[in-house]
């Protein structure tokens, strides 16, 4: 008969094993979707793409003019600043002159409406908005020129309010970019699409926050997320929770990842980890068993002291080893061009998680660009910097 160890260790190797079983069908069924979409589609309602933007990022000028460049007829793009020092804005100025066949603007407007800065330059530039669809999309995100016309499609649909889109990481430079773009890819985008694949979102992505402008009005305006730490989350379920529908665009955005520094990556990512433990606290937690190689360590260490000997005590580190590869070359394969193969890195990425996890329990601060915000438990931001 099994003791308590014996039983302990095998429920340690079964669920994270299971987790990475449905996050790989997860992806497969995803590539399969996303190669069944349709290469063109027909020209939906006008579209306006909100651009916040602070300070410089690498590629900054790549990324925005992939937001210009696009096959639709009828878009217009709003680049917003707090600061007409800021340095972006000589990037702004280059495509305004590049595209000028194109409706592109720059908004400076230094009024805050809150502690989160984005949505309080989202707040500045929505005067100027002419479409009644709303695009928005965080500055180090890059596109195709098809972009508009997937997103733009779901709204086909009269039920759907909102729409978002999946990520993927590419990485720009250096071992702390590398871990970054890992982490999107073999943590954020697998475990995303479990319940996206469902047709059960009820929320957005910071990729892409596409809404209706009605819809948007419904919930309270922009202002309404004025002091939300997750507002791609928030915008999201504020329009479930009006009976709305918010849809996944089948499209794969990538993110420019750069991190300069091991330190500024944690802390990058302990923001994130806050973020989803405070407005999800039970489904970050139960989102411990994507921790797969140190609960089949702990699995291990269980069946041993349940007197399970030889070889088998490794089992549960093997099985979970060899599906943890397995999904990270089936997300590779997936974006392919955006990620990078890098099975060695894996154990390194899952300490880093684990520490990022563990510490996320330990403290309500968080750093955003040059601010230190404390996330209250409504969600809600105060500014401590």
């Amino acid at each position: 008969m099994m003791n308590a160890y014996t039983i302990s260790g095998l429920f340690l190797t079964i669920l994270p094993a299971a987790y990475l079983i449905t996050a790989i069908f997860g992806v497969w069924q995803f590539r399969r979707i996303h190669e069944r979409a349709p290469q063109h589609v027909a020209a939906g309602p006008g579209v306006t793409v909100l651009k916040p933007l602070c300070g410089d990022e690498v590629e900054l000028l790549e990324n925005l003019r992939s937001f210009c460049d696009q096959d639709y007829p009828d878009f217009q793009v709003i680049f917003g600043l707090s600061s007409d020092k800021d340095p972006a804005i000589l990037k702004v100025k280059e495509l305004i002159g590049e595209f000028q066949e194109h409706d592109i603007s720059l908004v400076v407007d230094e009024r805050i409406h809150g502690s989160n800065l984005k949505i309080s330059n989202l707040l500045n530039m929505l005067d100027h908005a002419k479409h009644d669809i709303l695009v928005i999309a965080d500055s180090d995100m890059r596109v195709e020129r098809d972009y508009l016309q997937i997103v733009a499609a779901t709204f086909d649909d009269p039920c759907v309010s909102a729409a978002t889109c999946l990520y993927s990481g590419s990485a720009r430079g250096g071992l702390p970019s590398t871990l970054g773009a890992m982490f999107i890819n073999d943590w954020f985008f697998p475990s995303a699409l479990i319940p996206a694949l469902r047709n059960k979102l009820t929320y957005c992505f910071g990729a892409t926050m596409a809404a209706r402008r009605g819809a948007i009005e419904n919930i309270g305006g922009f202002g309404a997320l004025a002091n939300i730490l997750a507002d791609d989350y928030m915008l999201g379920n504020f329009v479930h929770r009006q009976g709305q529908k918010v849809a996944l665009a089948p499209y794969l955005v990538r993110n420019i990842v750069h991190e300069p520094s091991i330190r500024a990556l944690f802390l990058h990512e302990v923001r994130w980890a806050r973020t989803i433990k405070n407005v999800k606290p039970l489904s970050y937690a139960l989102s411990t068993i994507t921790e797969g190689l140190f609960l089949s360590v702990a699995a291990a260490v269980l069946l041993s002291f349940g007197g399970v000997s030889g070889w088998f005590i490794a089992l549960p580190i093997i099985i979970v080893a060899l599906l943890r590869l397995a999904l990270h070359l089936g997300v590779c394969e997936t974006i392919k061009g955006q990620g990078e193969r890098t099975p060695w890195l894996i154990p390194l990425r899952d300490l880093l998680s684990l520490g990022v996890r563990i510490s996320s329990y330990f403290g309500t601060t968080v750093h955003w660009r040059e601010q230190v915000l404390t996330v209250r438990a409504d969600s809600t931001l105060q500014d401590v910097s």
